[in-house]
């Protein structure tokens, strides 16, 4: 009934509660998914997700029936994904880098391809060997220095560098050529710095 999308935001605009309820049933596990590989953090992807449906309903008069209402989703997504992590003022090096990397792709399809890549390389950090992954994750996602990294773990800091070096590797062949071009968007700033 309401998959044409003209008609679906010209009844949302009319505050027809069952196209409310459409576009909840029909998006909410799509924007949850693409929420969730943004935060890696379940409740605030919840949030994100009934921020986004929230305003949605909101401000419904302003949506306009020429625009895809899946594409405005996702860009409200990230929106939203953006607009929390500034208020928190917590992001990290890591998410730094892929917020400037989301931040300069316009198009929805390549914004998913991307969060799906970009969950390829969380699996492979997780799996990685046990001192292997929290060198890594102290360098880039923590942000500390090879040296602060070395006092903290009372290591030396070849060994720090050794690890950050594997873990590039492991991950690396763990995901294969077509997620390189990926691996290589998000870390650009740390591979400039090695």
């Amino acid at each position: 009934m309401f998959k044409d999308n003209a008609f679906l935001i010209d009844n949302l605009k009319k505050g027809n509660e069952k196209a409310y309820t459409y576009l909840i049933n029909t998006y909410y596990k799509k924007l949850f998914v693409y929420a969730l590989s943004l935060t890696h953090d379940y409740a605030m992807s919840q949030d994100i997700v009934q921020n986004v449906f929230l305003r949605t309903w909101e401000f419904r008069s302003n949506l306009k029936s020429d625009f895809p209402i899946k594409n405005f989703l996702y860009k409200s997504i990230y929106n939203e994904f953006v607009n929390q992590y500034h208020r928190n003022q917590s992001i990290s090096v890591l998410e730094k880098v892929f917020v400037e990397a989301l931040s300069e792709v316009e198009n929805e399809d390549y914004q998913e391809l991307l969060a799906e890549k970009t969950a390829l390389i969380s699996r492979e950090i997780e799996n990685l060997p046990k001192k292997c992954k929290r060198t890594f994750l102290l360098s880039k996602q923590e942000g500390l220095t090879n040296i602060e990294i070395a006092d903290y773990l009372n290591i030396s800091v070849k060994t720090v560098e050794y690890h950050i070096a594997k873990a590039y590797s492991i991950i690396r062949e763990g995901i294969g050529k077509k997620a390189r071009k990926v691996l290589f968007l998000l870390f650009e700033n740390s591979l400039k710095t090695r």
